[in-house]
């Protein structure tokens, strides 16, 4: 049975799309930019944490979505290599919601404190592991960033390589664990297992989000 969380779309499309984004940096290396984004939509509309997202949260539009990319661009800016590690992600997103809660509390609007923590989980862990924290964290519901930087099957995986997006449900199967994943505007089904045994030493991860 799939489990999806209650997740959100703009303009028809199955969350935000990095491809909208007119800012060249942007549309080429705002992966990990934009699942923080989406992060932060999903929170505000489903979690009562508004302020995180700094337009009308029951009007999404692709205009607003873009702008929003442009305010967290210099705290998870694209890089030569990308945001390839864990760690650059915590770290900026952590950043953000530090300044928009005291923004928020300057205004004296009524914020409550925050509650997000983050922990990265690397690619390194077994498969299963990975699969019991992602169900873990798609049952508390909460979404999942991931990050996958190289892998064997490349052609397959190719709009995968190098490149953040966010876990949004799973599946059960007699072949593992399938997961629904939020990426360009799209949902997209993918083989837990076979995505995350990468073939290459170089991993990426998920990051597990902490309420």
């Amino acid at each position: 049975m799939e489990k999806l969380l209650n997740y959100f779309t703009i303009d028809d499309a199955f969350g935000g799309n990095q491809d909208w984004f007119t800012n060249i940096v942007m549309h080429i290396g705002g992966c990990a930019a934009a699942t923080a984004c989406d992060s932060c939509i999903y929170f505000a509309k489903y979690m009562g944490m508004e302020f995180l997202y700094p337009y009308d949260i029951e009007e999404l539009n692709k205009e607003d979505y873009k702008k929003f990319s442009q305010i967290m661009k210099p705290y998870i800016r694209p890089r030569v290599n990308g945001v390839k590690k864990l760690e650059w992600y915590i770290e900026g997103f952590e950043k953000y919601l530090r300044d928009v809660c005291d923004e928020a509390r300057v205004k004296q609007m009524p914020v409550q404190d925050i509650g997000i923590g983050m922990e990265g989980f690397a690619g390194e862990y077994p498969y299963e592991e990975a699969a019991e924290r992602i169900r873990g964290q798609i049952d508390a519901g909460l979404p999942v960033p991931y990050l996958m930087l190289r892998h064997k099957l490349a052609e397959k995986y190719k709009d995968f390589i190098w490149h953040w997006f966010l876990v949004v449900g799973y599946e059960e199967t007699e072949r593992g664990m399938w997961i629904i994943a939020a990426t360009y505007g799209e949902k997209v089904r993918l083989h837990l297992e076979e995505l995350w045994n990468t073939g290459y030493e170089e991993k990426g991860g998920i990051i597990l989000y902490k309420k």
